[in-house]
Formats: structure tokens, C-alpha cells, sequence
């Protein structure tokens, strides 16, 4: 096929893309990518190829993409579709599990563009499916949501938002529950054969025109669903056990919907002291005061700490845009100078206080069946050791809160991302906001007794080793260059990392007893640094995991333990970059 016969199809596929599209936005901006294509203009050339370059895949993080038109963007069209192909999933899988028994679903959104109304598309198409249907009945948390599949005893839910992506994203995040799924998955996001099952269903569907949108027929929920989230996340602190609070908090929802209801958690959870940066205290789909809207990024925290200092407040929490993620910062005390804890800092914390809370003066474990702690492969082994001092279970998973969710008799787990869970009975996902509640808890007891959340990292570190991680993340524009940088690291394994060599080499494509296949590679070395290597499953990244541990036997070790476990990292992360040709 000549270019010129190439262009001629993609322009006719996109003619009759735009005249089929229920939205006129879209329909105008794609009408203008043809006409300046045939124009000549090579930008639009490549964003017009771009946006018909196959379909967007439907996986276990459902749907997330740049908003636009065409086959490959998040849409009104790509929307449809997907609705009506879970609606047929719902359906099927209810009458399989009890027939004559009507799918209950439930559908949230975020404040993004389109969010609303892709929520209301999906409400549509699956009440006209025979679907019970519940929508949320404003922009509210990703938590609320998942919240809501179980206690409105859904069979499905989907969480219109695209978390910490740029603004220009939006996604669709699937849930399942009751009939759908097994006990462990009831109320998880989706995960094997389950993706698939639902993208076969989506490919099945029909012409636009035979998707069937009901005028009216679903509920639109009142506000009580969202008060018996804050009522329930409230209720998990523990004023008779853990009854310090006075803490000074600055609190930052960074433009995204969580800020009213972890407002409104943590005042009735006691903590009253309680700022909101006003900047990023309203939802906007722009994000106008941070370059990403991803508390991990260098600058998006900066509002909130100058508050903090002006403050002179305790405790920093800032949750990401659709709250199911929790950031730290608090005054080093070893610097003066605020800084964000890692995400593996918090895990840990969260970790010894959820012990303190489940202890009764008995084994853990003993007290009423299996108690698990759970997190990650690419989380710190901190937790782990935490976990067997206490007596309790300790599992780890892939990447990512559906399978986290699904460990059977989970009591607390996270992912260095900022993941937490603490009340999986509660929320089966991780939640920015019931994390916030034990978070200002924790670090309120720690005041009270005259110490600091680095403090009780310290008492930790001294206990089980310094444990200290890094990461490195090397974005690329061409995902093909992804396979080259693993191909190149199987066909030529480091054999060192930080001058200890190599032990344990584990391809995780190959799947154990203990995890199912995924993309990654796996090291330790004798002196047990970990290096892990994988994919980003929602990005163009390639991401890399490091872990050392150093063992300390005074607090007046932990200064040099410090260092010395820094400048192993900046070994690891030097042989890291050579051995991806970087």
C-alpha cells in the first residue's frame, strides 16, 4: 500500500468516525485534525494516526487514555461500547450464578472532563441492559466508590477517572462483586480471566447505533451513601486506645475530589486542626498549580509544605485526585527541612500501628483465624519482618491493590506507590482517606509521647534493619524500546549489583507457586539487595525497584547506617543504569 493510499484510508475511517460520534466536541476537533492533514500539516498527520493506531485495550486497569477522538482515545464512542460489553458480561455472569436474580451495578466519576458524562452514558446503557443501576450523585472519591459496590451489594461497579494521570486523560475502572467474582474478589477491580472475558464481550458489541440507552431508570443516589463512607472511615480511629489529637494538619487534595470528604473524615475522627491549601482545595480538571497531578512528582507538594512551614504544622497529607492514594510530609528532624515520606516510610508506619491496633496481649495470629499483612514484590521487605515479630501472616502479590485485595484474610496491605489499605472489610482497594485517618493517628500518639514519625522509623529500623529503597524510571516514546531494554538484561544478566553479587535471578514471566506470570526480573544479592526491573502497567516506563538493608545495633549507628545505605543505592542505581545500556 502506497502513503498516499494509507492516507486516503485513514482519512475516509476517520470521515466515518466523526458521523457516527454522538459528540459534537469531538466531532469538530476530529473534522479539523482531516482538514489539516489535507493540508499537508505533519503534526495532525501523526496525531490523527495516533488516534486510529488500533483500539484501545480494554485490561485489568480497564481504560485509560488521552481524551480525543478515534478508536485509540477515551470518548463517548470508545465509552459506549465498553459499557454495553460489561452490561453483557453482568448480565451473563448473574444468570450463570443465579438466574432470575436482576445485576445491581453502581457508577462514580471524578471532576476530569467527560467524566460526568460518561457516567451518565454507562447508566443509560447498563439500565437499559436490565441492570439495576446506582450512580454517585456528584464527583466523589475513587474509595466512595468501591465503598458503595459492597454496600449496595452491586454485582459491578466502574469508576469513571484517570487518578494521577495528566489532565488530559480520563478512564474507566472496573469493579466486581457479589455474583461476579469469588468471595475474595467481591467489591477488587478486576483481574484475570476477567479482563478478558469483558474485552471479549466489548469487541462483540454491536454498531453504535445498536447500543441501547434508556431515557430514565436508574437512581441517582442521594447523599447518605457518602456519609456512611465518612461515618464508617471515621469510626476506624481508636480515640480509647489511641486517644492523642493534637496534631496540626495541612491537608491538600491537589485540585481532586477528596478534599470535602477527608475534611469531613478526619474532623469527626477527632482531628480538628485541620488546613486545606486553598490553591488546590476545589476540584479542576486543569490542575492549574501543579505541572502533574501526582503527589510523587518533584513540586506538587510545594503549596502545602510552604503552608505547613508557616504553620509550623506537624503533619503534611495530600491524596491524589481521586483520593484512593495518601502522601506524608513531615520536618525531618535529623535536616529541619520538611520532605515527603516513601511510600515504603508510610507502609512501614501504617504496618506497626495497625499491630498496636489489632494486639490484644496474645499471639496476633491466634486470635481469630489468619491475620495477613500483604504487600507488593516491589514494596520493602520491612513489613514482612514487622509482620513475623507480631506473629502475623505475611504475603506478597503483583503490583497493583487487585491482587493486594484478594489476599484471604487481609487485615492491611500497600504498594510503595502510596497505596494503603487498613480496612479491607470497609474498602477493598486502596483509600487515601481511611489511610489519612491512621496516618494522623499514628503520628498524633508519637507526639504525645515526644517523638516524631522519623522517630518510630528509627525504633523500627533498630529492631529489623535499616531498610532503605530508591527507584528509577526511564520514560520512553517508543514502547518497543521497553522489550529491547529486557531482552538486553535476559540475554545479558548483571551478575553484580553494588559490588555483591548476584544470588537469586528470578524471571517473573515464568510465574511460581506463589505469583502468577508477569513482565519483570528479579535480583538479590548476597548481602540482600533487591533489585527488581518491570514494565509500568498504566505507562511508558520502564521501572526499577532498589532495596538494601543494613543492619544497626544503636541509635547512635543510625547516622552512618544512613549513609552508608545511600551511597550503596547510588551503587545499585550506577550498575542499574549500565546494565540497561543507558
Amino acid at each position: 500500500m502506497t502513503s498516499s493510499d494509507a492516507e486516503l484510508r485513514l482519512l475516509t475511517e476517520a470521515r466515518e468516525w466523526a458521523a457516527q460520534d454522538p459528540d459534537p466536541a469531538t466531532e469538530a476537533s476530529l473534522l479539523e485534525l482531516v482538514r489539516l492533514v489535507e493540508d499537508g500539516d505533519p503534526a495532525a498527520r501523526q496525531e490523527l494516526e495516533d488516534s486510529f493506531r488500533g483500539t484501545l485495550q480494554f485490561g485489568t486497569a480497564g481504560l485509560r487514555a488521552a481524551l480525543g477522538p478515534g478508536p485509540n482515545r477515551m470518548n463517548r464512542v470508545v465509552v459506549r461500547r465498553a459499557a454495553a460489553g460489561l452490561a453483557a458480561f453482568l448480565v451473563e455472569a448473574v444468570a450463570k450464578a443465579e438466574a432470575g436474580t436482576r445485576p445491581r451495578a453502581v457508577v462514580g466519576y471524578d471532576a476530569r472532563y467527560n467524566s460526568d458524562i460518561f457516567a451518565a452514558e454507562t447508566a443509560a446503557i447498563f439500565t437499559a441492559a436490565g441492570i439495576e443501576t446506582f450512580l454517585l450523585p456528584a464527583a466523589l472519591p475513587t474509595p466512595l466508590l468501591a465503598y458503595a459496590v459492597r454496600a449496595l451489594e452491586c454485582d459491578g461497579g466502574v469508576m469513571v477517572t484517570a487518578s494521577h494521570n495528566p489532565p488530559q486523560d480520563n478512564g474507566y475502572k472496573v469493579y466486581l462483586g457479589r455474583h461476579a467474582v469469588t468471595a475474595e474478589g467481591d467489591g477488587a477491580q478486576i483481574v484475570a480471566p476477567y479482563d478478558a472475558e469483558i474485552a471479549a464481550r466489548i469487541s462483540a458489541v454491536g454498531p453504535l447505533e445498536s447500543i441501547a440507552l434508556a431515557g430514565d431508570g436508574w437512581t441517582v443516589l442521594d447523599g447518605s451513601i457518602a456519609a456512611e463512607y465518612q461515618r464508617a472511615t471515621a469510626a476506624l480511629a481508636m480515640p480509647e486506645r489511641f486517644p492523642a489529637r493534637d496534631l496540626r494538619i495541612v491537608l491538600t487534595p491537589l485540585h481532586g475530589v477528596g478534599g470535602g470528604t477527608a475534611l469531613e473524615v478526619l474532623k469527626a475522627a477527632g482531628f480538628t486542626d485541620v488546613t486545606v491549601v486553598a490553591e488546590q482545595a476545589d476540584p479542576d480538571p486543569d490542575f492549574p498549580t501543579v505541572s502533574f497531578p501526582n503527589p510523587e512528582e518533584p513540586g506538587a507538594l510545594d503549596l502545602a509544605l510552604e503552608a505547613a512551614a508557616r504553620l509550623d504544622a506537624d503533619l503534611v497529607i495530600a491524596n491524589d485526585p481521586d483520593a484512593d492514594r495518601a502522601a506524608v510530609a513531615a520536618k525531618d528532624p535529623d535536616t529541619g527541612a520538611w520532605r515527603m515520606l516513601r511510600g515504603d516510610e508510610v507502609g512501614s508506619l501504617l504496618g506497626a500501628h495497625m499491630v498496636a491496633r489489632l494486639a490484644d496481649g496474645d499471639s496476633l495470629a491466634e486470635a481469630d483465624g489468619r491475620r495477613v499483612f500483604a504487600n507488593s514484590i516491589v514494596s520493602s521487605r520491612l513489613l514482612a519482618r514487622i509482620a513475623a515479630a507480631a506473629g502475623l501472616d505475611h504475603e506478597e502479590t503483583l503490583t497493583g491493590f487487585k491482587w493486594i485485595s484478594r489476599v484471604p484474610g487481609l487485615v492491611y496491605g500497600y504498594e510503595e506507590a502510596l497505596g494503603y489499605c487498613v480496612a479491607p472489610d470497609q474498602v477493598k482497594d486502596k483509600d487515601g482517606i481511611s489511610a489519612a485517618v491512621l496516618i494522623v493517628e499514628l503520628a498524633a500518639t508519637a507526639k504525645a509521647a515526644g517523638k516524631t514519625v522519623f522517630d518510630t522509623l528509627d525504633e523500627l529500623y533498630l529492631q529489623h534493619g535499616l531498610h532503605a529503597s530508591d527507584q528509577l524510571s526511564i520514560r520512553v516514546a517508543d514502547l518497543g524500546l521497553l522489550d529491547a531494554m529486557m531482552n538486553r538484561l535476559r540475554v545479558s544478566p548483571p551478575e553484580s549489583f553494588g559490588q555483591s553479587a548476584v544470588e537469586v535471578f528470578t524471571d517473573l514471566a515464568e510465574g511460581s507457586a506463589q505469583l502468577p506470570p508477569t513482565e519483570g526480573l528479579l535480583y538479590i544479592t548476597r548481602n540482600l539487595t533487591r533489585v527488581i526491573i518491570r514494565p509500568s502497567g498504566t505507562e511508558p516506563k520502564l521501572k526499577c525497584y532498589l532495596e538494601v538493608i543494613h543492619q544497626v545495633g544503636s541509635a547512635a549507628e543510625l547516622p552512618a547506617a544512613r549513609q552508608a545505605a545511600r551511597a550503596s543505592l547510588d551503587e545499585v542505581l550506577h550498575d542499574v543504569s549500565e546494565a540497561l545500556g543507558l
